[in-house]
């Protein structure tokens, strides 16, 4: 690609190297605009004679057309791609969705020179209308082999983001204490509605009982066959692991624990386990407050029915220190 001032009567179809502004100050053609018959007739009007300009050469693709192209490798679910100026293309949420990032390939696509992609946190929830990626594309024009290289990575590896949408997100919530479940209802059910309005969604169904291991079992046994999102075990204690009342009973009732203790503040204490593919997830102290806590990091991606692994638990640290 080389830059060059022209004469602006044969500057049809080349690259406008810098944006051209009116005698006031208004911006008369945009940096990367491809000039047409009819800007030549409107550049001639403001009385420019010669404009700096590029053409694309040999192997070389638009900036446009470069983001288009990666955009359309980039992700999966349900977003719509939205061209924006300057070698731009945005990925727009189309409904609530989860927003899923694949933190290691976005990295080393990053390190190529010619396009990079920016996205929102890993687990973020996202409303319609919400960015919740971008597309950037090296000025006016890139080599096309190193797209190609690019897209091939795409297409083995990627998607590097999922837009998975939350539909018909339903959760269950036990309330616990170790004399009277109601208390525990009455301190916590107000922060958890506020909590659970965040993402868009409400308790569907809830039971409360002391904080003793069978009637844990019961209580979740019944909350688990109406095949919720999620169920939330709201305790007025925190527990010792998964040894204690509640860990006892989520084993008795049958699920599998997958993780005890996140490396999140607030929210070390997480129990974690699965009830087939229905997560039950225990936070001691984090229904006390409406303040952002682990429970809001790993709800979303349960609330679009995705499987929260041990693994991904453990990458919490990074960013985990909330308050």
């Amino acid at each position: 690609m080389k830059a060059q001032t022209v004469d602006v009567r044969s500057s049809t179809g080349r690259i406008l190297c810098c944006t051209v502004f009116k005698p006031g100050g208004k911006k008369l053609l945009g940096k990367g605009h491809i000039i047409s018959d009819e800007d030549v007739k409107v550049l001639e009007s403001e009385g420019l004679d010669h404009i700096w300009v590029t053409q694309l050469e040999e192997g070389e693709i638009g900036e446009d057309e470069a983001v288009c192209s990666v955009s359309a490798e980039v992700g999966c679910g349900c977003y719509e791609v939205k061209l924006a100026a300057g070698g731009r293309a945005n990925m727009i949420a189309t409904e609530p969705c989860c927003v899923l990032v694949d933190d290691d390939l976005l990295k080393q696509v990053n390190c190529t020179s010619s396009v990079v992609i920016a996205t929102v946190m890993n687990y973020s929830h996202a409303v319609p209308g919400q960015r919740i990626a971008t597309v950037k594309s090296a000025p006016f024009a890139v080599g096309k082999p190193c797209i190609d290289g690019l897209l091939d990575m795409l297409r083995e590896r990627g998607p590097i983001m999922q837009a998975r949408p939350i539909r018909n997100a339903s959760v269950g919530v036990l309330y616990t204490d170790p004399g009277n479940g109601d208390r525990a209802r009455q301190m916590f059910e107000g922060i958890m509605r506020q909590r659970l309005e965040r993402f868009g969604a409400v308790p569907a169904f809830s039971m409360s009982c002391t904080e003793e291991q069978g009637a844990v079992a019961r209580a979740l046994s019944h909350l688990v066959r109406s095949r919720p999102s999620v169920v939330l075990v709201a305790s007025t204690t925190a527990p010792s692991g998964p040894e204690d009342a509640v860990g006892r009973g989520i084993t008795q009732m049958g699920a599998q624990l997958e993780r005890f203790m996140a490396p999140v503040e607030p929210g070390n204490l997480l129990l974690l386990a699965y009830h087939d593919d229905v997560p039950i997830l225990a936070a001691p102290g984090c229904f006390r407050s409406a303040k952002s806590n682990v429970v809001d990091l790993v709800l979303p991606p349960m609330l679009a029915r995705y499987r929260v692994s041990t693994w991904e638990v453990a990458c919490l640290g990074h960013g985990g220190l909330l308050a």
